[in-house]
């Protein structure tokens, strides 16, 4: 695993690189970011060709985190990129944070550390991530935006105050930097020559860190359980996938197609409208609002939601796919345009993230993916909002705050929070029943 005491120290970019230099030496790797974030992922897919995952102890459990390990398959090496800090979890506590990850998993972990202008004062920091938790994990150091004459100052002192190795650097390479927007880095595919950045930091690691030594201190533990077989499709499940709709948990996915649907992609971009015979409807978040334009002039792709909406297809849509169903949607200039009328609402700009981070949801009644009095884990990470949240659940922040949202019946649940359809409810099977139902009640 590779962690950092804070986000912005490089785990991204370090992560990748050595993913990159794994691959060039011929290893079969297999990458997972910890938490809920969406667009690292699709950096490490590009950069070693396999679907990287994510695991979260929060939305997915103990037992959904092994069931993503087992679904990744036998790699040679697994690379884990932790989230934030590497102790920083929910609420405040250390509760679902990278630490409690590197447990579960036995994953013996490199800190990721940008010197900035300390010198002696970082090796007091490091011991006292070090020693803040008995067993910490921690086996080593990486320094990222470090060049070679400050990492050779460093190197000596940091290891005796530390007792941690020192393993390499990696300098300032402006060739490699990856932008930022409201949600974070821009996505994997909007960056030309993506693997070809990688390429050159993979050679500079080789350079400047000592990898046989770094792969020697990577665990032969396997937590994960062997995986259950899928079952044959019993339903077809349209699945909005492109520029627009992209934050996705590829083991939702796998749940979903675990529990019998077969998943058929379609781009509410391009496509003129929803694929035929479709049994339910998936729309996961993404930023529909950089292409709120070309959305509203596909009429009939929009149409086709609305209906299909209105005559009840199972529905899930999830942030940027709950705006889309909505009346209109402002692009990042705040032009407002028309979006698919299948609920009430006006998308908004507001320049700040909304209701940032993991709450519980609540639901007083049954619906399409819940249950009386369940309690279920979401996330949330959005810059725009709407004039329309809904009120039909409950959300409760890890500081006790509350707020109703969510639009849900026994064919839809549309709303802000993302959800994780393979956590502890099994969503997924949920979603497929009712798509079932839907189709035995059409044919």
């Amino acid at each position: 695993m590779l962690a950092a005491m804070h986000s912005g120290a490089g785990k991204t970019v370090m992560s990748c690189a050595l993913m990159a230099a794994l691959k060039a030496r011929g290893y079969d790797v297999r990458a997972f970011k910890c938490g809920p974030d969406y667009i690292d992922p699709m950096f490490h897919s590009r950069v070693i060709g396999v679907e990287s995952r994510n695991l979260d102890l929060f939305l997915q459990g103990e037992a959904g985190v092994c069931r993503s390990l087992a679904r990744a398959g036998d790699g040679e090496f697994a690379v884990l990129e932790a989230a934030m800090g590497y102790y920083d979890g929910l609420g405040g506590t250390d509760t679902a944070s990278a630490w409690a990850l590197s447990r579960l998993t036995k994953t013996p972990v490199l800190l990721v550390v940008k010197p900035g202008g300390s010198s002696l004062t970082l090796a007091a920091q490091i011991c006292g991530l070090r020693d803040f938790r008995p067993d910490s994990a921690l086996a080593g150091i990486l320094l990222n935006a470090c060049t070679e004459r400050r990492y050779q100052a460093l190197r000596a002192s940091l290891e005796a105050e530390t007792g941690l190795p020192v393993l390499g650097f990696l300098p300032p390479t402006p060739e490699a930097r990856i932008e930022s927007r409201h949600l974070g880095l821009l996505t994997a595919g909007e960056i030309a020559d993506l693997n070809g950045r990688f390429r050159v930091l993979a050679a500079q690691l080789e350079r400047s860190v000592e990898l046989d030594r770094l792969l020697a201190l990577a665990s032969a533990d396997d937590p994960a359980p062997v995986p259950q077989p899928l079952r044959a499709p019993r339903c077809r499940i349209a699945l909005a996938r492109d520029e627009a709709f992209c934050f996705v948990y590829r083991d939702s996915l796998d749940a979903l197609r675990g529990a019998g649907a077969e998943l058929v992609e379609f781009s509410p971009l391009r496509d003129a409208g929803l694929p035929e015979d479709a049994d339910g409807l998936y729309l996961p978040g993404g930023y529909p609002e950089l292409y709120a334009r070309t959305l509203s002039f596909n009429r009939t792709m929009r149409e086709s939601v609305r209906r299909a909406v209105a005559d009840g297809l199972p529905t899930v849509a999830e942030c940027g796919g709950f705006l889309y169903l909505q009346e209109s949607l402002e692009d990042e200039n705040g032009n407002a345009f028309p979006m698919c009328g299948a609920l009430p609402g006006r998308g908004y700009k507001t320049g700040a993230l909304c209701r940032f981070g993991y709450e519980t949801l609540y639901a007083a009644e049954d619906s399409l993916l819940f249950r009386a009095g369940e309690r279920i884990p979401a996330h949330e990470f959005h810059h725009w909002d709407s004039t329309a949240n809904g009120g039909a659940l409950l959300a409760e922040k890890a500081d006790g705050s509350t707020f109703a949202c969510g639009v849900v019946s026994d064919s839809l649940y549309a709303a802000f929070p993302h959800l994780h359809l393979d956590g502890g409810a099994r969503l997924a099977e949920r979603f497929v029943k009712a798509c079932e139902a839907w189709k035995h009640l059409k044919n």
